[in-house]
C-alpha cells in the first residue's frame, strides 16, 4: 500500500499539472508540502534544491545550450542544408531526406530537439513548400527528425540521465545513443520517400542544385564541429563538460571570424537567450531535487515501483507498459522533465530485472524522442508548426507515419540491446 504522504505527493503533483501550473512549481510545492506535513525538516528544502544542481556533469548543460545557439545563429544550418542538397540532388523526396540528414547532423551540435527543429524549419520549410511539400508534412517531418537530437551525442537529455543514474557515464551514453539515433533517422526516410513518390512531391523547383565542392567548402566549418566535440572526448583531450566549452568557443569563432554572421549585438542576444533557456531547465532540476527527497524519504517511489511490478512479472510486458506510459508522458512534457519525474520510479524496476543502465537510458530516451513530435502537446511540433504557420491538428495524419517508423526502430533497440551496447564496449566505456 502507498502511504498517505506518498498519495499527497503524487496526487498533488498531478493536480497542479492539470490546473496548468509550471512543472517546476508543481515539483517544488508538492515536495515542500509533504516535507512539512510529514515533519521531515524544512531545511531539507533549500539543501536539496541546491544539491539537485550541484553536480559536475550538469555544468555541460548550459554550455551545450549556448554552443547550439551559437551554431544556429552563425548560419551553419543554411550551409549544411546546401551541402546536403548537393549530395542528395533533385529527386522525389530529396528535400525531405535533406531535412532528416541536416536535423541529425545539427543534433550532434545542439543536443536539443526543439532547437534543432527550429533551426532546420526556418531554413527548409519555404523551399520544401515551393517543391510541393505540404507545410503540415514539412513541419511534422522536421519535428520528427529533430527528435534524434536527444539521442545523437551530445544529448542534453542523456547528460541529465547520467546525473540521475550515476551507473551510466556520460561517454558511455553518448556512444550508446549514436547507432539508435542514426537508426531513428533512417527509419524516417522510408515513409518520407514513400509519401513523396505517392503524392509527387519534390523535383518541381527550378532552383539550381548547389555544386558539391562549393557547398562543401562553405559547410566544412560546421561539419567539423561534431568531429571536434566527439573526437576530443574520445581521445581524452577533454571531458564532456570541457567539450561543451570548446564547442561554444568554436561556434563563436566560426560565427564571428569565418562566416562573419555574428556581431557583438547578436553574440549578446545569444548569451541572454541561452541563459534564459538554461535557467528554466536548471530551476526544474533544482526543485525536482526537493520532490525526489520527499519521495525517497517516504519510500513513495519504491512503493510505486512495487505497484507496477505487481501487475506483471513478465519482463517484456513490463517494458511495453513502461513504453506506453512514457509515450503518453512524452506528448505532454520534454525529455528532461520526464527523467526527473519518472526515473525515481523506473530505476528500482531496472534494478529488479537487471537491465543495463546505458541500454535502458537510451531506450527510454528514444521513447521520449517519439513523444516530442506526437500531438497534442509535442514540444518539437509546437516549434515547427509555429514557423510553418499551420495548426497542430493538421499534422496528425502525417505524424502517425513518423510515429510508426520510429516505433519500429525502437522495437529493434528493445529486442537487440547490442545496438546500444556495442559501441560503448568497443570504445572501452
Amino acid at each position: 500500500m502507498i502511504a498517505e504522504g506518498s498519495l499527497i505527493l503524487f496526487a498533488g503533483f498531478a493536480l497542479l499539472l492539470l490546473i496548468g501550473a509550471p512543472l517546476a512549481i508543481a515539483l517544488g510545492i508538492t515536495g515542500t508540502a509533504v516535507i512539512l506535513i510529514e515533519g521531515l525538516g524544512i531545511m531539507a528544502v533549500p539543501t536539496n534544491a541546491y544539491n539537485g544542481i550541484a553536480k559536475y556533469p550538469l555544468l555541460a548543460l548550459p554550455v551545450f545550450v549556448l554552443a547550439g545557439m551559437m551554431f544556429e545563429r552563425a548560419g551553419v544550418a543554411l550551409r549544411i542544408v546546401r551541402f546536403a542538397s548537393a549530395i542528395v540532388g533533385k529527386r522525389r523526396g530529396g528535400q525531405g531526406v535533406v531535412a532528416i540528414l541536416v536535423c541529425m547532423f545539427l543534433g550532434g551540435i545542439s543536443g536539443s530537439g526543439p532547437a534543432d527543429a527550429a533551426a532546420v524549419a526556418m531554413v527548409m520549410i519555404p523551399g520544401m513548400f515551393k517543391q510541393g511539400y505540404p507545410k503540415a508534412f514539412s513541419a511534422t517531418l522536421i519535428a520528427a527528425a529533430g527528435s534524434t537530437a536527444i539521442l545523437i551525442p551530445p544529448s542534453i537529455a542523456l547528460i541529465v540521465y547520467s546525473v540521475l543514474v550515476p551507473a551510466a557515464s556520460v561517454p558511455a551514453l553518448f556512444a550508446g545513443g549514436m547507432l539508435p539515433g542514426v537508426l531513428a533517422g533512417l527509419a524516417l526516410i522510408v515513409p518520407t520517400l514513400y509519401l513523396s513518390r505517392k503524392n509527387g512531391w519534390g523535383n518541381a523547383s527550378d532552383e539550381e542544385t548547389p555544386r558539391l565542392w562549393d557547398s562543401f567548402k562553405e559547410a566544412v566549418w560546421g561539419l567539423l564541429a561534431p568531429v571536434v566535440i566527439l573526437g576530443g572526448m574520445r581521445t581524452g583531450m577533454f571531458t564532456p563538460t570541457e567539450a561543451a566549452v570548446v564547442a561554444a568557443f568554436y561556434g563563436l569563432f566560426v560565427g564571428v571570424f569565418v562566416y562573419r554572421t555574428l556581431d557583438l549585438r547578436k553574440v549578446y542576444q545569444v548569451l541572454v537567450e541561452s541563459a534564459e533557456i538554461s535557467a528554466v531547465v536548471l530551476i526544474i532540476i533544482s526543485l525536482a531535487g526537493v520532490f525526489a527527497h520527499a519521495g525517497s524519504t517516504l519510500g513513495a517511489f519504491d512503493a510505486f515501483a512495487k505497484l507496477l511490478l505487481g501487475f506483471t512479472g513478465n519482463e517484456a510486458l513490463m517494458l511495453v507498459m513502461i513504453t506506453v506510459m512514457l509515450l503518453i508522458a512524452g506528448m505532454l512534457l520534454d525529455a528532461v522533465s520526464i527523467f526527473l519525474v519518472f526515473l525515481p520510479i523506473l530505476v528500482p524496476i531496472m534494478l529488479t530485472y537487471g537491465w543495463d543502465p546505458v541500454w535502458f537510458g537510451v531506450l527510454i530516451t528514444m521513447n521520449m524522442a517519439i513523444g516530442q513530435f506526437t500531438p497534442p502537446m509535442a514540444v518539437n511540433l509546437m516549434v515547427s508548426t509555429r514557423i510553418a504557420g499551420v495548426s497542430m491538428e493538421s499534422t496528425v495524419r502525417w505524424a502517425l507515419w513518423m510515429v510508426v517508423a520510429m516505433l519500429l526502430a525502437m522495437t529493434l533497440v528493445m529486442v537487440f540491446p547490442q545496438l546500444v551496447l556495442w559501441l560503448p564496449r568497443l570504445l572501452g566505456y
